[in-house]
């Protein structure tokens, strides 16, 4: 993308992973964002991509940083002072753990069908509190159900307790998605565990009898999307 040799036009999905962007020595994500937001050729590009109604993004860790600073979610056009963006965890330090979420009603494409799913999943960050400079924006985000993950404890309830929530984000929220669901940031990795055997610990039924986890829906329910489009 920077040398020109591919465009984003050719593409219907853009996942930006995670993992160290710039070896996090800039803080999450800044050097990734700056390479796009001050090249304008590049900006440009992304920005078509977002705005043209057949694309989907994820962006999981790195990736939900970036999307932050992009501006990619909650949505568009929100000044700087105001953009939502992940910052260092409460704790201060590295979190790596196998955490648990619930899947809240959303618009999200890739969530489809599994709201109310609570399960495993791999985190690994150190800056993934979810911060709101502007609390009218948190305010609009849950009344427009946009928070579409969140840290539950033993009980399933939303929580701030540590370890459940290893960051810190207020009311748990861990996931971000625009109001039309095509463009979804997360901080946790379903992307690690859609098979059993990568899960750091499953109740033994289930990890007999799974062939895989309920986070390969994620990437179907993208695929299916797609689908659709085309059929159209």
């Amino acid at each position: 993308l920077l040398e020109g040799r591919v465009t984003l036009e050719r593409f219907r999905g853009l996942a930006a992973v995670g993992g160290f962007s710039y070896g996090d020595v800039p803080e999450s994500a800044k050097g990734w964002a700056a390479t796009i937001l001050f090249n304008p050729r590049l900006k440009a590009m992304f920005d078509a991509f977002y705005d043209r109604p057949d694309t989907f993004s994820l962006g999981v860790c790195n990736g939900a940083q970036l999307f932050g600073l992009l501006g990619w979610v909650p949505w568009r056009g929100l000044p700087a002072e105001r953009q939502p963006r992940f910052v260092h965890n409460r704790s201060g330090r590295f979190e790596s753990r196998w955490s648990t979420v619930r899947i809240l009603p959303s618009p999200a494409i890739m969530l489809r069908g599994m709201e109310g799913l609570v399960f495993g999943i791999h985190v690994d960050h150190g800056e993934g509190l979810l911060h709101f400079p502007d609390p009218a924006v948190r305010e609009r985000v849950l009344a427009d159900n946009l928070a579409a993950v969140v840290f539950v404890d033993d009980d399933g309830s939303p929580t701030e307790r540590y370890p459940f929530n290893p960051n810190g984000s207020p009311g748990g929220l861990t996931g971000l998605t625009s109001p039309d669901g095509r463009h979804f940031a997360l901080m946790p990795h379903p992307e690690r565990c859609f098979l059993p055997w990568q899960a750091h610990w499953l109740p033994e039924k289930l990890r007999r009898e799974l062939e895989v986890t309920p986070w390969l829906r994620l990437f179907q329910n993208a695929r299916e999307w797609c689908a659709e489009d085309v059929r159209k």
